[in-house]
């Protein structure tokens, strides 16, 4: 071989193997579904927002105000055998509150006529059975605003659980169907990514103190919770 040809010949003995390599490496060809999976249970827990708001001609005087008529209502929720863990200040504002008069150019003037301080609980009721009869006690003690309700588990691991077995199978049957459509079979799973969905809250309007007379009436009903599954599958 001539000396000229002999750098080709060592760059060709070396390509080759690669190429040979590269076409060893290539991804196997694969199928992605996506299987989605759904458990339900009753809560065993209520979250509820409740605000005290007062006015008065000072900010001091509000304040002062809503501290009383939220220190009551912090004392009857302990009595209600609500642990101090299960109650939390969820925010204190405080607010001047205008009156305003048209003018004749046009603009308009602002007149101060008192401040608005209103302070939120949020409140962990673990009997669910107890949840009217604590709304009731909070109204009567001075709750004006707020009313959120949010149903939840304290520990929905095993419905998570369930949902996500049944997302895989959903996933698999999915996979399974696709296969046998395409004349091939599946093989091992490569990959498999989940999502979990969390119940929505279940909210109750702030009027519904206005007419409270007697322990509320509140339907806990059922917690849904959903999982969505991606899951490769290589093809055979």
């Amino acid at each position: 071989m001539t000396r000229h040809l002999l750098p080709i010949a060592l760059a060709a003995a070396v390509a080759f193997p690669a190429l040979a390599s590269a076409a060893d490496t290539q991804p196997p060809p694969r199928v992605i579904v996506s299987g989605e999976g759904e458990a339900t249970v009753a809560p065993d827990m209520a979250i509820l927002s409740l605000s005290v708001m007062r006015e008065a001609k000072s900010a001091r005087e509000a304040l002062d105000a809503n501290n009383d008529a939220m220190a009551a209502v912090i004392a009857a929720m302990k009595s209600a055998d609500i642990a101090d863990r299960d109650l939390q200040t969820a925010g204190i504002q405080i607010n001047p509150r205008y009156n305003y008069t048209n003018k004749a150019d046009g603009s308009q003037e602002a007149e101060l006529v008192a401040y608005q301080v209103t302070n939120t609980l949020s409140v962990r009721v673990r009997n669910v059975d107890k949840t009217g009869e604590i709304l009731d006690k909070a109204v009567s003690l001075g709750v004006n605003q707020g009313g959120g309700i949010t149903f939840t588990n304290d520990d929905p691991k095993a419905a998570i659980t369930e949902a996500r077995k049944k997302a895989v199978a959903d996933a698999m049957a999915k996979a399974k169907t696709l296969a046998e459509a395409a004349g091939v079979s599946l093989g091992k799973v490569l990959e498999i990514t989940d999502q979990n969905v969390a119940p929505a809250p279940m909210p109750m309007a702030a009027k519904s103190f206005d007419a409270a007379r007697s322990a509320v009436p509140v339907q806990a009903g059922e917690n849904s919770y959903n999982v969505q599954v991606t899951v490769t599958f290589e093809l055979k």
